[in-house]
């Protein structure tokens, strides 16, 4: 493996940007743009990590990979002194922006990145910024504050972490581990296990068909949760909330075992379902059609419904 600092194309330019790409250090903003690429074979790693800036990966049919992207200070030289390191072999490539010794703030780097299809996305972070995801492979895993994380079509696990920002994840071959705070999780077409939580934001899961047996389990405290399900339920799932109610979506007929409990609303239910233990307005406990998987919820000021779709 070798380390190198990327050849940089200067566009000194002033600066207006918005949203949470960047902290606000009021004043003029000066840019340093750069591009460069190197070959990775199929089934590589890419490791990124970079700060106050957005990052977006997308895949390409070359066996290379392509990177553009800014950086960014509040005067020209404060830009040109942060280094974008670079070690790279033809199995991985790992950039990595680094701080200057007298680091004060107000500085970062955005990232555009293009890689070949199946690359594993060893782990992509940042800060006061978000991340976008395009296609890749896992177990892959995003980090970032301030800022909301967007996965679309990747083959494998994904780790999902970051604060003050949404996530939402689509058409996933594998387990989805999804939590923020202050903000809402959306999850669809998920073939693997899902672990979500976030404690400001509600949760909202559509859960493919023909998935692996690992479990599901959804937590917030002050948002609902909308939970879909297939038809060939397999796996067991945990939800819980707080302070809103809890819809779970099924096709029929439905093989579960059910145990449903709030505390100031009510349990409802558009399937059958055979009394095994306590059942009230605010509690249920009982079979659907022959029995199987767990499907416990539970909430304090909502209502849980089981709708048929």
């Amino acid at each position: 493996m070798r380390a190198k600092f990327a050849a940089l194309a200067v566009v000194p330019a002033l600066l207006g940007l918005t949203g949470c790409d960047l902290e606000d250090f009021g004043g003029p903003r000066y840019n340093q743009d750069f591009h460069y690429s190197y070959p990775l074979k199929a089934g590589g790693r890419l490791t990124l990590e970079t700060f106050n800036g957005a990052v977006e990966v997308s895949t390409w049919d070359q066996d290379t990979v392509d990177v553009s992207g800014t950086k960014y200070g509040p005067s020209q030289s404060a830009a040109d002194a942060l280094r974008i390191d670079v070690a790279d072999t033809p199995a991985s490539i790992s950039i990595r922006v680094t701080r200057p010794s007298d680091f004060r703030g107000g500085r970062g780097a955005r990232f555009r990145v293009k890689v070949p299809r199946k690359t594993v996305l060893d782990e992509i972070s940042t800060s006061n910024g978000a991340i976008q995801i395009f296609g890749g492979a896992g177990p892959a895993r995003l980090r970032t504050s301030n800022g909301a994380i967007r996965v679309e079509a990747v083959d494998g696990d994904v780790d999902l972490r970051t604060s003050n920002g949404s996530i939402d994840v689509t058409d996933v071959a594998g387990e989805v581990t999804a939590h923020t705070s202050n903000g809402r999780i959306r999850l669809d077409n998920v073939r693997g296990g899902l672990q979500a939580g976030t404690s400001n934001g509600s949760i909202t899961a559509i859960v493919a068909p023909n998935r692996d047996i690992r479990p599901i389990r959804l937590e917030t405290s002050n948002g609902g949760i909308d939970l879909t399900l297939p038809a060939d339920i397999v796996s067991g799932v945990r939800a819980s909330t707080s302070n809103s109610g809890i819809t779970l979506h099924m096709p029929g007929p439905v093989n579960a075992r059910i145990a449903a409990r709030t505390s100031n609303a009510s349990v409802s239910s558009d399937f059958e379902v055979r009394v095994e233990g306590e059942v009230n307005k605010n509690h249920m406990e009982g079979v659907m059609g022959n029995g199987g998987p767990l499907l416990d919820l539970s909430t304090s000021n909502g209502a849980i419904r089981f709708l048929r779709m």
